[in-house]
């Protein structure tokens, strides 16, 4: 065993009061316990000046100091619930190290550290929430609540009902297929169409793969709905706080207890 394994080693074997280390990230808003176990094999996160490079390390949030990428997180938090609406190429990640430009950048005005949950990739726009609770973030993202996403898809050509029939139940992507949707056309042309797609999952790319396997390149695409929550009037790179009724409907969506949902 390494050095370093080791120092991980007596991390894990702290006492009883301890967390497993990708548990507190999330409790603290950094981020989803899935990515704090990519940050932790990515050696991102110290514990007391260490790098932690194994999952199963513990540590004790009242003794040990925190870091991710050289800052401290704390563990106490009001909760922060925000929208944002992405532009198209703007990284929906926390840090680039390309320097190509964040969802962070546009949050610079925020009240507080908030993270994204989910993502959107560079070339989409839309719908984006934020937020330091990270019981509330890891629900929205998990495949086992199936949070709705409604889009509005911009798509060269027009399509064929039978083909859109096939995406509606489902097609195979990388030897998985997709779960049923829903797609609704408002503005065919033979050039062009517009049509509006909800799914229930999230995977890489999605609706532009879908629309390559009939044939259809997608020319824009932009998120109006995450579960309750609608994009609105909202102008691409402008945030907003979450309304409490809006952020009560969030919780309810995922299984939590809506009460004591206060923004202010």
């Amino acid at each position: 065993m390494t050095a370093r394994g080791k120092s991980d080693k007596n991390l894990a074997d702290s006492g009883a009061t301890a967390v497993r280390l990708q548990k507190l990230l999330s409790a603290a808003g950094v981020c989803s316990r899935r990515t704090a176990e990519r940050m932790i094999l990515d050696g991102r996160i110290t514990v007391d000046g260490k790098t932690v490079t194994e999952l199963g390390v513990k540590v004790e949030p009242s003794k040990n100091l925190v870091c991710v990428d050289g800052i401290a997180v704390t563990t106490v938090n009001a909760p922060i619930y925000m929208a944002l609406h992405k532009p198209k190429g703007v990284l929906t990640t926390v840090y680039d190290p390309f320097g190509r430009p964040t969802v962070m950048e546009l949050l610079a005005d925020a009240p507080g550290k908030v993270y994204p949950v989910g993502r959107l990739d560079m070339d989409s726009e839309g719908l984006l929430i934020f937020t330091n609770d990270g019981e509330l973030a890891n629900r929205l993202i998990h495949p086992r609540h199936k949070i709705e996403k409604t889009y509005r898809v911009v798509v060269s050509g027009r399509p064929e009902g039978h083909d859109l029939d096939l995406l509606r139940l489902g097609i195979e992507i990388d030897g998985k297929k997709t779960l049923p949707c829903r797609i609704k056309e408002i503005k065919c042309k033979d050039r062009s169409s517009l049509l509006e797609v909800t799914l229930k999952e999230g995977r890489k790319r999605q609706i532009r793969i879908m629309f390559d396997k009939i044939g259809l390149h997608v020319i824009k695409l932009i998120r109006i709905k995450i579960g309750p929550i609608n994009l609105g009037d909202l102008p691409p790179g402008k945030w907003r706080m979450l309304k409490d009724d809006e952020i009560s409907a969030l919780k309810t969506a995922v299984g939590l207890p809506a009460s004591n949902a206060k923004t202010d």
